[in-house]
């Protein structure tokens, strides 16, 4: 029984490297620099919000490839469509990757509900299919509504603004107003010396209707003798 010949490399040829140094040198990953540590100058921080553009870049495909640009755009069309996604993201202007990662989703929810739009209005499309359609853009509406009010609460840090437009003032110093709370606007105040915003006004106690009532005795421990709770009734004896 004849064993099988080795392989002998020819002479000058390279030696292959392991396939497990390989695989070892897949798995590794490049950490960035804390950010105090930090001296890179990024190009597309405007459109992700990272210092970083490997992670700029990522976003930026993302949002390019959740649009839709027909099934057979040309390379004119396509070029134009992808500028003005990413002149979207340039639009927002994220400060930070939580902002832009929350402008890509609002991207992604504004396109969805607009591919739904475009399907339902389709002239051979199914009663069902178009109340599909439908439905489903009216989600993503409302997800997009929902993804403007977090982005708009993490830019201004949860605050919100009051707004006094009407002050009445009543006799004994009591003010009433109508404010709109408005949030993610910053916390107005009340300053001081505005004639239309007063909290307390002094004026003139109010006189008793009869000047002649008596006041009622203060309460004490000692005995003493209670006054006729009802007055003289006319024609009695």
């Amino acid at each position: 029984m004849t064993k099988p010949k080795k392989s002998v490399p020819r002479k000058g040829a390279k030696a292959k490297p392991a396939k497990v140094e390989d695989a070892q040198a897949s798995r590794k990953a490049l950490c960035p620099p804390p950010p105090d540590l930090d001296k890179s100058a990024p190009q597309l921080s405007h459109l992700g919000g990272s210092k970083h553009d490997e992670w700029n870049q990522v976003l930026c495909n993302q949002v390019l490839k959740a649009g839709w640009y027909g099934s057979d755009p040309g390379l004119k069309t396509r070029q134009d469509a992808y500028y003005g996604n990413l002149a979207f993201l340039a639009g927002v202007s994220p400060k930070d990757v939580i902002e832009g990662m929350m402008a890509a989703q609002l991207f992604a929810s504004h396109a969805a509900a607009m591919e739904c739009y475009r399907r339902a209005a389709l002239p051979e499309q199914t009663s069902q299919g178009r109340d599909m359609n439908l439905r489903h853009a009216a989600k993503l509406t409302r997800a997009n509504a929902a993804h403007v009010e977090a982005l708009a609460k993490h830019r201004n840090k949860g605050q919100q603004k009051v707004t006094v437009e009407h002050v009445h003032v009543y006799q004994g110093g009591q003010a009433a107003f109508i404010a709109n709370v408005t949030p993610g606007e910053g916390v107005g105040q009340i300053q001081e010396g505005q004639p239309h915003a007063v909290g307390y006004a002094p004026s003139a106690s109010l006189r008793c209707a009869d000047p002649l009532r008596q006041a009622l005795p203060s309460t004490r421990d000692a005995e003493r003798s209670l006054q006729n709770a009802r007055g003289p009734v006319s024609g009695s004896a």
